[in-house]
Parts: structure tokens; sequence; C-alpha cells
């Protein structure tokens, strides 16, 4: 419990960040619509949010070496509230392209700080519990944060009003904390080839987790709209995703343990497929049954991620953790730029059911690929243990990589 009131603030933060975040996201699917912005032109403001996010990504580690953890975060989180607040004066899909990059590059930048805070405090003996504190409060805020459209309304101002007060209230935390602001870290190397020398099937896998999650969470709510669901419908909807993703952390990480990891991918593909046929075929089904999939699309592509960064882990050196982990996390950025626009794109000309679609066009692939490097290498000899790792910055390696060697001090 004391290690849980020791990073209280930084927690805070954290849940603080999400909500804000993971609620401008559906609300400007769902105000797009109201507005009569096209399909592809709301993908585009998914697309946008990731680029700035791999944008932040690269920044923040230098910005925190120039001006310090707490100047750096206050920095990122106003760039985030003016990212929101900005819808309110302008109703031109491309400026809110814009504006949406801003509120990527603060959550990249935010997380960055938060996780580098968090790797300079914790000890080899709190890491494990450290972790399973942070992904918690992580997957819980995530959660929370799909049910916040449920009681904004989608076409007012005072939504985006709301939001902005809370992502400006993450800095409340941060800035009231008695905790001293760490050392300056030494920023990871980006190395994005590192990941493909060691594992070409994780960096397929990456790609294919971006392709499926960036799709769902930035033009779900467009899904949504176009087969019946309202406003608090479209929350759950959004929210059973993680939800299904969250209940499936614990049996796929114990499965990945102990079965071929590439096996493990194959199946949870094969799975994804199934439950993208499902959605694509039933687009007209009863509303519950709509949620139903879309719980069961979440626990057969949220661990995707998880799964492949701990195979690509099989076959590198302690020392390579931290690299490995940011290039993962670049090729996860690169795949989440092109997915919401492609999805936007086809459902515009093909209909709802062309984003299950693609989705499982991309899951085939990885179940072929995976098949083809499960001929062409033989098994991991050494496994490290399956870690969920949240989609949150290049430094999160920092904070896995002694999870992964737990006997060794770094």
């Amino acid at each position: 419990m004391r290690l849980v009131v020791s990073f209280a603030a930084l927690f805070a933060s954290v849940v603080l960040l999400q909500l804000s975040s993971g609620g401008v996201g559906p609300l400007d699917a769902l105000y797009g619509v109201v507005l009569g912005f096209t399909t592809t032109q709301i993908g585009l403001l998914g697309s946008a949010h990731f680029a700035g996010f791999f944008l932040g990504c690269w920044w923040a580690p230098r910005l925190m070496g120039s001006v310090g953890h707490a100047r750096a975060f206050a920095a990122f989180a106003a760039l985030g509230t003016i990212g929101i607040l900005g819808h309110v004066l302008t109703d031109n899909a491309y400026g809110w392209a814009a504006l949406r990059s801003a509120q990527g590059v603060c959550i990249a930048g935010c997380y960055t700080v938060i996780e580098a805070w968090l790797q300079a405090k914790v000890t080899n003996e709190t890491r494990g519990r450290a972790m399973g504190a942070y992904r918690l409060t992580d997957l819980g805020a995530q959660l929370c944060a799909q049910l916040v459209i449920s009681v904004l309304p989608p076409a007012h101002y005072a939504s985006y009003t709301l939001l902005a007060m809370v992502c400006c209230a993450a800095l409340l935390p941060m800035s009231l904390t008695r905790l001293p602001q760490p050392e300056i870290p030494d920023a990871p190397r980006l190395q994005p080839r590192l990941a493909w020398t060691r594992s070409p099937l994780a960096v397929a896998g990456v790609l294919v987790s971006a392709l499926s999650g960036a799709s769902f969470r930035m033009v779900g709510p467009v899904y949504g709209t176009a087969v019946g669901l309202d406003a608090s419908m479209i929350a759950i909807f959004l929210a059973s995703f993680v939800a299904g993703g969250a209940l499936a952390q614990y049996p796929v990480g114990w499965l990945a343990d102990r079965y071929d990891r590439r096996s493990v991918l194959i199946w949870l593909s094969i799975a994804a497929v199934v439950s993208c046929a499902l959605t694509a075929a039933m687009p007209g089904a009863h509303p519950w049954a709509i949620l139903g999939l879309a719980a069961f699309f979440g626990l057969t592509t949220y661990p995707i991620y998880s799964v492949a960064a701990a195979h690509a882990h099989d076959f590198a050196e302690s020392h390579e953790r931290v690299e490995l982990s940011a290039a993962l996390m670049f090729w996860y950025a690169t795949g989440a730029i092109g997915a919401p626009y492609i999805a936007a794109a086809l459902i515009e000309a093909y209909g709802p059911p062309a984003l299950f679609i693609m989705i499982a066009l991309g899951h085939l692939a990885l179940v072929v690929f995976g098949l083809v490097r499960m001929r062409a290498r033989p098994l991991a000899t050494t496994r490290t243990p399956y870690v969920y790792a949240p989609r949150t910055s290049f430094t999160v390696g920092r904070l896995l990589g002694r999870l992964r060697d737990p006997g060794r001090d770094r």
C-alpha cells in the first residue's frame, strides 16, 4: 500500500490524462458526424493523433533532458489542453487534425515523463509491484475513458471544455508532489532495425496490433453510429473492447509462458479473424450482440502486442531490452498512423463491415507469416517472462527490462 501511496501523484496524472485523451477520440468522431465530416476526414483525425504521438516519443526525452521532468510535463500537458480547447474555435476537419496531433504529442510526452520518473524511483524489490499498479491504473483509466462520451453531449462546446479542464488538472498532482525530481535519464537509442533482426514476426505482430487497435479506437464510433448505436451504447461498445483485452491478459500470458509464443500469436490471430468475420456479417445485430462481439474482438487482438514483444525479447540480450522496446513502439506508432485513415476510407467506400474485413485480412497475413517463420527458425532456447506492455512511450522499455531479467541488477 505504501508503494501505491508514494506514486499516487504519478498514477493520478495517468488517470486524468487517460480520461481527457480517451474521451477526445470518440467525441471527435461523433461530433464530426454531426458537423458533416466525411468518414475519411474522421479517420484523418485518428491518424493525426498517432502522428503527433510518434513525434512526441522522439521529442520528449530531449525536452526532458533540457528542462527536467516537471517542466517538460507542464509543457506537454499545456499543449494537450490547447489541442482540446482549440476544437471550439473551428469546425474545420483539417484544423481539428492539427489539434489532434498536438494532443498526440501531449500523451506521448506526458507518459514519457511519468514512466521515466517511475523508472528512477523503483528498485529491484519494488519493480514488479510498481509495474503491476501502473498497468492496473492504465487499464482501469482506459476503460473509464471510453465511457466518458456516454455523459458528454457530442455536439457541445462544454464537452471539450470539460475534457480540457481534466487534461489541465493532470498538472496538479505532478506540481504538488513532494517527491524530489529524479535525475535526467539517458534517452534510449532508437534502432528500428533491431526489432526486425531479433524477430521479423514480432514486428509483423506489432504492426497488425496497430492496425487493429488504432483503427478500432479511432474509427469505431463511426462504425457504431452506422449500425445504429447511440452515444451511450457507443461508449459501452468501446469499453467492451478494452474490458475484453484486460480479461485476456492473464490467460494469454499463462499460455505464452508455457507454449510456443508463435503458436499463441497465430491462434490469437485466427480467433481475431473469427471475431472480425462475425462482426462484419452482423452489422444489423442486436446492440448487446454487437457489444459482446466487441469484447471478443478485444480479447483476441489486445494481447497481441505483448505476445509479440515477449517473443522478440526471447532473442535479445539483456543490454538490448530498452532499445528493443523502443524499436517495437516505433513500429507500432508507424502502423497506427495510417490505420485509422485507411479504415475510414474503406468504410466510406464499402460500408461499415469494411473496417473488420480490413482487420481480418491483416490477421490472416500474420497467420501466414507466423507459419512461415515457424519453419524458418527454431524455438528460442531461453524465454523471458510474459509482461503486459502498455503502449505508452519509448521509455516503457526501462520499466520492463528488469521484469524480463529479474535476477540481474543493472
